[in-house]
């Protein structure tokens, strides 16, 4: 019998979608997650019950960063494949909030690696890093590398994933742990985070409140379908490094969009219009993200499939359907 994968951050955004990708191609899935109250924990809970569904799901309700409780969970239920997507996301709440991250971020990665180095017959560590690490570089032309300098982090949040990174690549030459760091580049779509620009101008449109456009609306992103997201990250786990290697890749669309553009495709989904008030860039936000995709299109055949143009639209009727008429 084929041992379980492990999905950290499983009633999160990205976990779900990925645990129920596994699962629906036959897979058994250990989901691993807090519940931690940074954001709706009702969002959350739904997620599970999602998830719960499929006879081969198994939620443990656990701190990744209690090191001891994970490694004694890897090593009972034989996993030699982990998705590792928890952490504490945002960037604008590591302003606050900052030992959140060193808890979540550094102790809980930490304690993911040392599980799998303890694991016999370990075959592949894939974990969640930002296209944060990056830094600010309006200037930029061209896609983000994987080869560029990521040195000058303008958040603590993009530095804790750059933190991780580093560790990955000790562990892996330590310890042989066959690892992949993906650069996520601004995912969204059904089930998505409430804190991500496009979820909090949904509920202020539909309330008929004022929206706030933060970089007088200069900002570009590289918004990345939750399905293409799914691809990629499947694809990279079914496609493990040498021993002694920690992979970085990019996994987004590789084609960034103005914030004002993409408020024009949110306001025609929705039906509405949007009052919008300005606001400089707030700390730690950075002007345009755009990835090169290039590696992990030629490891995987990975090709982003779904633009802003059809997923946000796919994102609002979730929306309508999941809170009911009040958001009508």
């Amino acid at each position: 019998m084929t041992p379980p994968v492990i999905v950290t951050g499983a009633a999160g955004f990205i976990g779900m979608h990925v645990a129920e990708r596994l699962l629906q191609r036959g897979e058994s899935v250990i989901g691993v997650d807090d519940f931690n109250p940074y954001y709706d924990p009702m969002l959350k809970a739904a997620r599970a019950v999602r998830l719960d569904a499929y006879p081969g799901f198994r939620m443990v309700r656990l701190d990744i960063a209690q090191a001891s409780d994970f490694q004694q969970l890897v090593r009972e239920c034989g996993a030699v494949r982990v998705a590792h997507l928890a952490a504490q996301a945002g960037v604008r709440y590591s302003i606050e909030n900052p030992f959140a991250y060193e808890r979540s971020n550094l102790a809980g990665h930490l304690s993911v690696m040392e599980a799998c180095r303890h694991q016999p017959g370990f075959e592949h560590l894939v974990y969640a890093s930002s296209s944060s690490v990056y830094g600010d570089r309006p200037e930029s032309g061209a896609g983000f590398c994987e080869d560029d300098a990521a040195a000058e982090p303008v958040s603590l949040y993009a530095a804790t994933k750059r933190a991780c990174e580093l560790m990955s690549f000790s562990y892996a030459k330590l310890y042989g742990i066959p690892q992949t760091g993906l650069r996520f580049f601004t995912v969204y779509g059904p089930w998505g985070r409430p804190d991500m620009a496009y979820f909090s101008f949904t509920q202020k449109i539909l309330a008929g409140e004022p929206i706030e456009v933060f970089g007088q609306g200069q900002m570009a992103r590289d918004f990345t379908y939750i399905d293409d997201i799914v691809d990629g990250v499947i694809g990279a786990l079914d496609r493990p490094p040498e021993r002694g290697d920690n992979r970085i890749l990019n996994i987004g669309d590789s084609a960034p969009v103005g914030l004002m553009d993409m408020i024009a495709v949110l306001e025609r989904a929705l039906g509405q219009s949007a009052e919008k008030v300005f606001r400089p860039m707030q700390p730690g936000d950075v002007t345009r993200t755009y990835a090169d995709i290039s590696r992990l299109k030629a490891l995987s055949g990975y090709q982003p499939k779904i633009s802003l143009e059809v997923g946000l639209p796919w994102f609002v009727d979730w929306y309508r359907e999941f809170y009911g008429p009040a958001s009508a």
